[in-house]
Formats: C-alpha cells, structure tokens, sequence
C-alpha cells in the first residue's frame, strides 16, 4: 500500500499527536501524516511532529493556547468540512489523544452531518507521558484505584464549577488539564471538600519536550508551585499518592525535578 492510500480523498482523520516529542508518536499517526495533502494542527502539536509533515503538504495552523483562539470551533469544523469536499486527504492533527478533552465530537459530527468519513488515530495522552516522565503511576494497588481526568479550562468570567467533593475522594489521581491558571482555587476548593493538604502533587510542564519541568509538592502549596511558570507554557496537574513516584539517581535523570 502506497503511503497516499491509507488515506482516501475527501476523507478525515483525526490524529492524536500526543504530548509533543515526535518519538511518542504512533507508527500509525506518522505514516497518516505522510499521506495527507493537507494539515490543520493545533498549537500544542510539538514542533518536532510538525517537521514530520511532507514538503508540498498545506499546512493550516488551527491552533489555541491560554485563552487566545485562533480559529472559533466552528470555523474548524467548517474548514475540514471544506477541505474533504474539495477532495483532499485531511488530517487534523491534534495534541495529545483527540478523545482527551480534543472537541473531536464537534468535528465529528459537523463531518457526518455533510456524509463525510472520517477516523480517529489514537495518541499519548498528557497525562500518561507526565507520569512516565516523573517515573510515577496513575494509579497503585492499594492507594490509588481509579484516575480521574478533567479540565479547568474556562471562558473569561466563568467560575470553576467541578463536583469538587468527588474529586476530594482519597484513593484515586486527578489529572487536571490547563490548570495553572485555576492552581490556587484548585487547591483550596479540594481541601475544603477534604482532601489531604499533605496529598502529593505533581506539575508537569511542556511534557515530554526538551524545556520539560516537573514540580513536585503537596496540595496545600499548589498555587506556590505554578508561580513561576509562563502563561505560554502547557501545563497539566497530578494530584494524588500515586504521582509521589520512585526517585532516578541523579546522574541518569532526563528532565529537570524540582521538590518543593
């Protein structure tokens, strides 16, 4: 089969780029890349995925970070609905896995309700590569027995509302996207509902990319351990016993830890 054919005109994928390094992407992921004649990417697509893309492939940067879209969801969708019709070979590149809070439902539907196929490539979720850059689990016998996966982000004005005594419930790791911002509220609305101030935490920033960070802490100093970190910078929450991890020697360490 022909790189080209995996793909067929007027059809859609959508590929999970995962957290950023290219390494991390599937084979599946980079042999549809190959094969598309046009790209819309997201802006935490890392850069070394989008070095992947061929030469003559159209390119189209759909991206948005920190509150700043560059394109509404609608405009998307109408976008990849336009590029099937004329024919071409689509993939919607984007980060992570496209079911992790990805809006690949939206997409989805705008291209059925038009009889457009299309398919779903898996990626690396951030937080799997988080837990695996800090030599930590998701979840451990004993200790953690269910992960929990949700977003702070917000529109402007908004307030946080999360069932924040579910999220409370020891025995279980919150993984909590885009939740720099929201750290401090976070933190005070989850010891309110009774979790553990000691609870270990993890901040995991630009994952799996070479300016990787990973800062650890407890929860009751949560909004001191994202003071320093950029707006420009994604950045993902792990908050339970399980994301304490098991130390690397120094010498063999790959990214920078920091104990706070």
């Amino acid at each position: 089969m022909q790189p080209n054919e995996l793909i067929a005109p007027g059809e859609v994928w959508l590929v999970g780029a995962g957290p950023g390094d290219p390494d991390l992407l599937t084979r599946k992921a980079e042999k549809l890349i190959a094969a598309a004649e046009i790209v819309f990417y997201d802006a935490l697509v890392g850069p070394g995925v989008l070095d992947l893309i061929p030469a003559g492939v159209e390119r189209v940067s759909v991206g948005k970070r920190s509150g700043r879209h560059s394109k509404a969801q609608e405009s998307i969708n109408d976008l990849l609905l336009a590029a099937a019709k004329a024919g071409k070979r689509v993939v919607r590149l984007k980060g992570g896995d496209p079911s992790v809070f990805g809006r690949s439902s939206e997409e989805m539907e705008h291209l059925a309700a038009d009889g457009i196929r299309f398919h779903i490539c898996p990626g690396i979720t951030t937080a799997s590569a988080a837990a695996a850059s800090g030599n930590a689990s998701l979840t451990l016998r004993g200790k953690a027995r269910g992960l929990t996966l949700v977003t702070a982000h917000l529109k402007a004005g908004e307030p946080l509302k999360l069932d924040w005594e579910t999220l409370a419930r020891p025995g279980g790791t919150l993984g909590i996207y885009m939740g720099r911002a929201a750290a401090g509220e976070i933190s005070r609305q989850l010891i309110g509902a009774g979790r553990d101030p000691e609870t270990p935490v993890m901040v995991a920033v630009n994952v799996s990319l070479p300016t990787e960070r990973l800062i650890r802490g407890k929860l009751s100093a949560l909004a001191f351990l994202v003071a320093t970190i950029s707006d420009e910078d994604p950045t993902l929450l792990l908050i339970g016993e399980a994301v304490a991890g098991t130390a690397m020697p120094v010498e063999t360490a790959t990214s920078v830890v920091l104990q706070v």
